[in-house]
């Protein structure tokens, strides 16, 4: 099963979890955020991740979740990436996060793929003009 890491500005990795877990009515396995703070050292940011990592990671791969590329969180990742081992995507959100939990037992490639396809089709404008008529 592939691990996913959710390495994103506090404290939205950890309100992502108990977000799934509500979806998935409990706690997903083989998942774990580090929320970054306001001038953590990126060292120990990179220390912290790779030992997330080598825990989540039962040979199938992990995937790595950032919120914002360019912010702290997504350039400790670069360091990261292992192509085909640990994949890192940027921009979360509940419909990626949610696609990503639902196929992580295909490949690492697929789970990507698929996470990437939930974070965009999940992106949405909702039309306000329209009513439903009173029942």
């Amino acid at each position: 099963m592939i691990g996913i890491l959710l390495l994103t500005h506090a404290p939205l990795g950890q309100a992502f979890i108990e977000a799934a877990a509500h979806v998935f009515r409990g706690r997903p396995d083989r998942i774990e955020a580090i929320d970054v703070v306001a001038d953590q050292d990126p060292l120990e940011i990179n220390r912290l991740a790779e030992r997330a990592i080598a825990r989540l990671d039962d040979g199938s791969g992990v995937l790595v979740i950032t919120d914002v590329m360019g912010g702290t969180p997504s350039n400790c990742c670069n360091k990261l990436s292992l192509p085909g081992h640990i994949d890192v995507i940027a921009g979360i959100s509940l419909p990626m996060l949610l696609r990503a939990l639902t196929y992580r037992q295909d490949t690492l490639d697929v789970v990507v793929e698929m996470a990437l396809a939930g974070g965009q089709s999940g992106a949405v404008r909702v039309d306000n003009r329209i009513r439903l008529s009173p029942q």
